[in-house]
């Protein structure tokens, strides 16, 4: 899997309060030349997510910023894994953190029921190394993916951002699908200064038409 230096190297987050399950994990992982950080529960993961992103909407902007997965045992003491993913929900992370459980037998029947709402996948104990390795490659596939898109979004918010006023009028009536004549009408200028900020809006927001402007501006859920 090619992992580009702009985004950092890929990690895998692991939660379980058993010592030997994460150091094996560990090992396991670095035998693959991935990078890990291990927690003893739940607790200790939220601890360090307050750290990297206090609220919500800061975790969707910014964190994480590299490919990261989380292996989560269902059960432990204190907060149990189920908890903390219910918490990882409310914060929107699950599509740049996909969670693959770590399960007993007793327990499918729950991870499955996570899957169904939004878990990446489940694991029952004890676990092929083959077969973890690959999902936790499509795991890490997964945050690229979404981490790449949340900042495609962000870059058009930036431009959106520093468009002048008068384009961001001119902006609203192309996505709006009005021809320069109606344009010039509404705004009470030229037909050619219309064609102007035309051609600057489309330079600046790097399409080629109104359609792919307007699919850019949706996408990104960037409309002014």
């Amino acid at each position: 899997m090619n992992h580009p230096a702009s985004l950092g190297l890929p990690i895998v987050y692991l939660v379980d309060d058993e010592d030997v399950v994460r150091d094996a994990l560990a090992w396991l992982l670095r035998s693959r030349r991935l990078l890990s950080e291990g927690f003893s529960g739940a607790e200790a993961f939220e601890a360090m997510l307050a750290a990297k992103a206090p609220q919500a909407s800061a975790a969707m902007q910014a964190w994480p910023s590299s490919p990261s997965c989380l292996l989560l045992d269902v059960r432990m003491p204190g907060t149990s894994g189920l908890v903390l993913f219910e918490r990882l929900v409310e914060r929107g992370l699950l599509d740049a953190l996909p969670v693959i459980f770590l399960t007993g037998h007793g327990d499918v029947p729950t991870a499955v029921a996570a899957v169904k709402r939004g878990a990446f996948d489940f694991v029952e104990k004890p676990f092929s190394d083959n077969a973890l390795v690959d999902r936790i490659e499509l795991a890490l596939q997964r945050s690229e993916a979404a981490i790449r898109a949340r900042l495609r979004r962000q870059a058009v918010r930036v431009r959106v951002a520093e468009l002048t006023e008068r384009e961001r009028d001119v902006m609203l009536l192309v996505i709006d699908g009005r021809p320069n004549k109606l344009i010039a009408d509404a705004l009470q200028i030229s037909v050619r200064t219309v064609e102007v900020h035309r051609a600057r809006l489309f330079e600046k927001m790097e399409v080629k038409s109104a359609v792919e402007l307007a699919n850019l501006l949706r996408g990104a859920d960037a409309t002014p």
